[in-house]
């Protein structure tokens, strides 16, 4: 009978132990080639509760944070990791490795896989490079700034054949994936219309510069954007209770409809089946000040609205026998769906590993197989988002063919992309 003590003795190396099957370890252990190195790449409030996430799988290693502001590295490798570390894995851990640049991190050997937290305008310079550094990436929602640039990183992924998970973790909570697989597989009948409440667009930046905060390199910071002033609603102190309002401004995000937009447009896609795909026209409200309105055509005939009916932040699927409404408080289905089981022939949505979204991350990474919320998803539902942004900005009916991902309009296919600045920039 071969037991962890014999076969450690058998085989006399550390090496070897470092590969030897979980069966022969013992149950529930978890042996040290599944323990996957990890570096966290921006350090800022989604990136705290992204390490809770991740130390909780107890199936990492945190090795290296980078960030361009000091004071959030020190307080993500000091503060947060010793508590998390403590609450998680029962023992004081050795702080993560701190970088400011990000190459520096990428460069390192040892590290498997990357977390990306950064704002949305440096989403595809870093996740681009650390495909080309063999890294497996997970990289928070909206997946990129333009739709040229997703494009370029779902080819960086696949070239280099890397893992990606899309930080739209709805995908993984039970709720979105049930009202998904009823409206799928017909139980309100023929879909006519889905209607997504979220925000509205970016606004132009209308704050005054401030001083840099000396523990920050803001040029850094800016990285593939032109040269801006400094002010905390771009980037937030850490004694600051508000998120990131970078997000709400052009030239460095796109308004909650690229925010909660990668989160509820990405739920309608899933239950319309156009993972692969996406809306041929375009239809925005031609009032210059309406920041909801948009009609989104797809090819089958079924139309989304950008609309508020009144939940929050939700999704509504309106079919021929039925609605269906769904947001992370709630699921509202007719009386008759509340207790039906699928039948053996419908479309069964994939569950992630446990239940969790990061979990799932690091079983693709094991087992080269595509995640959850793989890139060509993330790409097709923050296309979404972006040509929403272009709509409202020129507003004008469009169409959109999703299979060359352009426009049939010249100057609306200008903002499929953007001057990057040096070197930070991308190959679109």
């Amino acid at each position: 009978m071969t037991t962890r003590r014999n076969f450690i003795k058998t085989t006399g190396t550390l090496a070897a132990f470092s590969i030897v099957p979980r069966n022969v370890l013992g149950r529930g252990f978890l042996a040290p080639s599944d323990v996957i190195n990890v570096g966290f790449i921006g350090l800022g409030r989604q990136a705290r509760g992204l390490q809770g996430r991740f130390l909780e799988t107890k199936e990492i290693n945190l090795l290296a944070a980078c960030d361009v502001d000091k004071s959030k590295s020190d307080s993500f490798t000091q503060d947060l990791f010793v508590k998390n570390a403590k609450q998680f894995l029962g023992e004081e851990k050795t702080q993560p490795k701190v970088y400011e640049n990000y190459l520096e991190l990428l460069d390192r050997k040892d590290i498997d896989a990357v977390v990306i937290a950064t704002p949305d305008h440096w989403h595809a310079s870093i996740a681009i490079r650390a495909a080309e550094k063999g890294k497996d990436i997970y990289l928070e929602k909206p997946l990129t700034f333009t739709v040229a640039e997703g494009r370029a990183l779902v080819n960086a992924v696949r070239k280099n054949k890397r893992v990606l998970q899309t930080g739209s973790m709805q995908r993984s909570a039970d709720g979105f994936r049930r009202a998904c697989e009823l409206v799928r597989n017909g139980y309100i009948g023929e879909i006519t219309e889905v209607r997504v409440t979220i925000g509205g667009p970016p606004k132009p930046v209308d704050f005054q510069p401030e001083p840099v905060p000396a523990t920050m390199n803001w040029d850094m910071w800016l990285g593939p954007n032109q040269p801006h002033p400094y002010h905390h609603f771009l980037a937030p102190r850490l004694e600051d209770t508000f998120w990131g309002k970078w997000r709400y401004y052009k030239g460095f995000g796109g308004g909650d409809v690229t925010d909660w937009g990668a989160h509820m447009f990405d739920i309608a896609q899933w239950g319309l089946g156009m993972d692969e795909s996406g809306p041929v026209e375009l239809y925005p409200p031609t009032y210059p000040e309406a920041d909801q309105g948009m009609v989104f055509k797809y090819a089958n005939g079924v139309k989304m609205i950008h609309h508020d009916f009144g939940k929050g932040n939700a999704v509504q699927f309106r079919g021929k026998d039925g609605i269906i409404e769904v947001s992370r408080s709630f699921l509202n289905v007719p009386d008759k769906l509340k207790d039906v089981q699928l039948k053996e022939t419908d479309i069964k949505l994939v569950s992630p590993v446990g239940g969790n979204h990061y979990k799932d991350f690091l079983n693709s990474i094991r087992t080269r197989q595509k995640p959850l919320c793989d890139v060509e998803i993330g790409h097709r539902t923050c296309t979404v988002c972006n040509i929403a942004n272009i709509g409202y900005e020129l507003r004008r009916p469009l169409k959109w063919n999703p299979v060359t991902e352009k426009f049939d309009d010249a100057e609306a296919n200008k903002k499929l992309s953007r001057k990057m600045r040096e070197p930070f920039g991308v190959k679109v």
